[in-house]
């Protein structure tokens, strides 16, 4: 089974629906009775400090962490039922160190049923690699391997990208050339989630500004720095 074609959705309703979603962890919750709307085809990136919540949500999102109450849709269904609609990168990039990038990604072809080798060296390509570099991952530069994270997130060519932390120990060169490469991929239809903070690198690209604070949405913006200026007020 090969890509399938692209979903399509009504761009003028929300792909992501979150209703009234708290997520416990023993007695502590990381997130509170979140409750948001998310518009199809926009990149929407997610800040705040150290345990507001945005890794939770983001992982609520791809549905590895299942909330205590609430629910989440996406393209109208459950995050499980919607997993071949999701691509996720996580903060650790996910990848075993010994293979090249091309054995990571036919390992990872492989388990979404994706014949041959064309995907994978088309997806390493377009995130600025070259498919034939043979050395293992555990070799590449940092910057390398958040590129070819983001290459197994896009693998099965997802409606929706949920990435944390992409730009992490990554040079500003590097970063601001993947943050060119989401852009592109919000203008192709994509609905992109970042958890970053990093927010001046999103500024001008990014559709809107989600500050969370004690696990719950306080502020959405059209501006980092307006982002930043609702921080300070709430502190």
């Amino acid at each position: 089974m090969g890509i399938r074609p692209p979903i399509v959705t009504d761009t003028t309703a929300p792909t992501i629906t979150v209703r009234n979603v708290i997520k416990q962890f023993g007695r502590f919750a990381a997130l509170r009775g979140v409750t948001a709307e998310f518009d199809a085809g926009r990149f929407h990136a997610i800040l705040g400090d150290n345990g507001a919540g945005k890794t939770t949500l983001l992982r609520a999102l791809a549905g590895l962490a299942h909330p205590t109450s609430g629910e989440i849709s996406i393209f109208g269904k459950s995050p499980k039922a919607a997993c071949r609609d999701l691509g996720y990168m996580a903060h650790p990039s996910l990848l075993y160190d010994e293979m090249s990038g091309m054995e990571n990604l036919r390992y990872f072809a492989g388990l979404y049923g994706i014949a041959g080798d064309g995907r994978c060296a088309e997806v390493i390509g377009s995130v600025g690699l070259d498919p034939e570099l043979t050395r293992g991952v555990g070799q590449y530069s940092q910057g390398m391997r958040q590129r070819m994270s983001l290459a197994r997130a896009i693998l099965h060519d997802p409606g929706v990208l949920l990435l944390d932390e992409p730009f992490s120990n990554v040079d500003v060169h590097s970063a601001r050339e993947m943050v060119g490469l989401l852009e592109g991929m919000r203008d192709a239809g994509k609905t992109i989630f970042v958890v970053t903070h990093q927010a001046r690198l999103l500024d001008g690209v990014a559709d809107e500004f989600v500050w969370m604070q004690a696990g719950q949405i306080v502020d959405r913006t059209a501006s980092a720095a307006r982002a930043a200026s609702s921080r300070e007020e709430l502190q």
